[in-house]
């Protein structure tokens, strides 16, 4: 088997990372990979870091690590690097790609003198951060695992766990992050909180869509604005990216499309035309 190649990502590598491997399908991803390439690079110089993998000369994945006291997408914690998101194109898979990632990731943690790697990792069928990887990789639980659902509803979706490698055995236990949201009615308005980050590109994408349809309702609408990247915002609310209208989350997983934010909203005006008769 060949072995990956692993380096930090250079100019040559910033299209394709800061598109998720999406290169050339939309303007929309990529005017949204322009704004996280500067944010990339405003943040090298906090302890930022984006490994990219190459085989055979090709870009076969990359990896995130981030200081636990920046992540705009959590956990809560200290002296720890965050691996939020670890992408290998499905061609590239089985091929000791993620593995060499990880190793990287933790030559990034002891050159930088923190004391282990967390991520928030998910016990299902689907490509995107697998559970069972990293334990694979040597990470342990840090805490039980949790129940994850969509737009509020009861019915089980996925198991949410936050994992570990510690290198240090005096490395604090980190939390996942407590959501602390609270809907403030606004008289004769439909109300939207939009909770984003710019590093997470389906966010990033999704805000510019909700402020555009947003826009279309003109003063029917109040759009409050949360943004992760602002520590405080984020240890305030602990929302790194979510949608509510008149305090009901929406959400697709994916980018929430545009219809159905006008949907949402429509909804919402309807409801509120219907009260004011009553």
């Amino acid at each position: 088997m060949l072995s990956a190649k692993i380096r930090d990502m250079d100019t040559t590598d910033e299209y394709f990372v800061s598109t998720c491997t999406h290169v050339g399908e939309s303007d929309e991803i990529d005017n949204c990979a322009r704004r996280r390439i500067a944010w990339f690079h405003d943040m090298h110089g906090k302890g930022v870091r984006v490994k990219v993998a190459t085989l055979k000369g090709n870009r076969a994945g990359f990896l995130y690590a981030m200081p636990i006291e920046l992540c705009p997408w959590g956990p809560v914690g200290r002296d720890l690097l965050v691996i939020p998101c670890l992408v290998v194109p499905q061609k590239f898979m089985g091929k000791g790609v993620g593995r060499a990632l990880i190793h990287a990731a933790e030559e990034e943690t002891r050159r930088q003198g923190r004391k282990g790697l967390v991520t928030i990792a998910y016990y299902h069928d689907f490509w995107f951060m697998p559970a069972p990887f990293f334990e694979q990789c040597g990470f342990s639980q840090v805490a039980k695992s949790r129940s994850i659902t969509c737009e509020g509803e009861k019915e089980y979706l996925d198991k949410e766990t936050l994992l570990w490698k510690i290198l240090d055995s005096s490395a604090e236990t980190p939390r996942f992050l407590k959501r602390n949201y609270r809907f403030r009615p606004v008289p004769g308005k439909v109300v939207i909180d939009l909770f984003w980050n710019t590093f997470c590109q389906t966010s990033n994408i999704e805000a510019e869509r909700v402020r555009q349809v947003a826009d279309e309702f003109k003063d029917s609408v109040v759009l409050h604005e949360y943004c992760a990247d602002d520590r405080s915002v984020l240890l305030r609310h602990q929302i790194p990216r979510g949608i509510f209208i008149n305090g009901k989350e929406i959400g697709w997983g994916y980018e929430a499309p545009k219809q159905g934010i006008r949907e949402a909203i429509s909804e919402a005006l309807g409801r509120g035309r219907t009260d004011a008769a009553r």
